[in-house]
């Protein structure tokens, strides 16, 4: 199994699909990666050589931020919006949409799927 930037990639999918298990790297910069290395695209995880897996490691960690350091990153702006009291910082506080969406209805990824309605607790009435 190939270990890339911290993360084990699939072996049993293409090697374009498996870079994309890696935070940071979606299909654009798998296939950027893939060329610039000198890889088939085609090629499956298990097929790769110890040769090639080595300099698409390399090729990755030094050109892109991955994983801790993006998260890192982007842990740094939504602090940085808080602390200069912004309303983008205020809505992230409050783990409510930051970006204009409505929130009576379809907010439940950013609120965790709370449902707040009357009857969406209760449990059944019992006859007696």
């Amino acid at each position: 199994m190939a270990r890339i930037a911290g993360v084990n990639i699939p072996t049993n999918k293409r090697i374009i699909i498996s870079l994309t298990y890696i935070q940071g790297i979606g299909n654009a910069l798998a296939k950027k990666a893939i060329i610039e290395t000198g890889i088939d695209i085609n090629t499956r995880t298990k097929d790769l050589t110890d040769d090639e897996v080595n300099r698409l490691r390399t090729y990755v960690e030094k050109n892109f931020r991955l994983e801790g350091d993006l998260r890192r990153d982007v842990r740094g702006a939504i602090n940085r919006l808080i602390e200069i009291g912004s309303y983008r910082g205020s809505r992230h506080k409050v783990h409510l949409p930051a970006r204009g969406q409505r929130t009576k209805t379809n907010s439940r990824t950013v609120r965790g799927n709370i449902r707040r309605t009357m009857g969406s607790g209760r449990r059944a009435l019992t006859k007696t």
